[in-house]
């Protein structure tokens, strides 16, 4: 077997092989970069320093249940892969525990968006809603 038996392209068969680009292409490609409008300095600061517009909200300051259930779910997931924990560990090692303990005392870095029926949301942080004391019971609390 000789050399000339074996292709050195490193590509697979089946893959095809990139064209070239023509030279008229790689005019369009600066074309594209010097059409591209600079940005104004004052107009980018200006975005970056207005706070967004607070509207009444539509929806109840409660959380649900699901709502609840998923943060709790999704919590003690990253938990579990070694996620930093937000409260002080009393001898906890159950991911799901610790998740609950997090909710208790409002640490859980999430936001719930709520979607309405006219296509728009609202967003609610964790800490911004009221979670009933259904979990006192799962915890044993009182």
């Amino acid at each position: 077997m000789a050399d000339e038996d074996y292709e050195m392209d490193g590509g697979y068969e089946d893959e095809p092989m990139e064209p070239e680009p023509d030279e008229g292409a790689e005019l369009e490609e600066e074309n594209l970069n010097e059409e591209a409008p600079d940005p104004i300095e004052g107009e980018g600061e200006d975005k970056q320093e207005q706070e967004p517009v607070e509207r009444p909200r539509k929806t109840s300051k409660y959380m649900t249940k699901y709502e609840r259930a998923r943060i709790l779910g999704t919590r003690a997931l990253q938990i579990s892969m070694n996620a930093p924990v937000m409260v002080e560990l009393e001898g906890e090692t159950d991911p799901l525990e610790i998740a609950m303990k997090e909710l208790r005392e409002r640490k859980i870095p999430f936001t719930i968006r709520r979607y309405l029926p006219d296509g728009s949301y609202e967003d609610w942080g964790v800490d911004e809603l009221i979670v009933e004391d259904s979990w006192k019971r799962q915890v044993g609390g009182n």
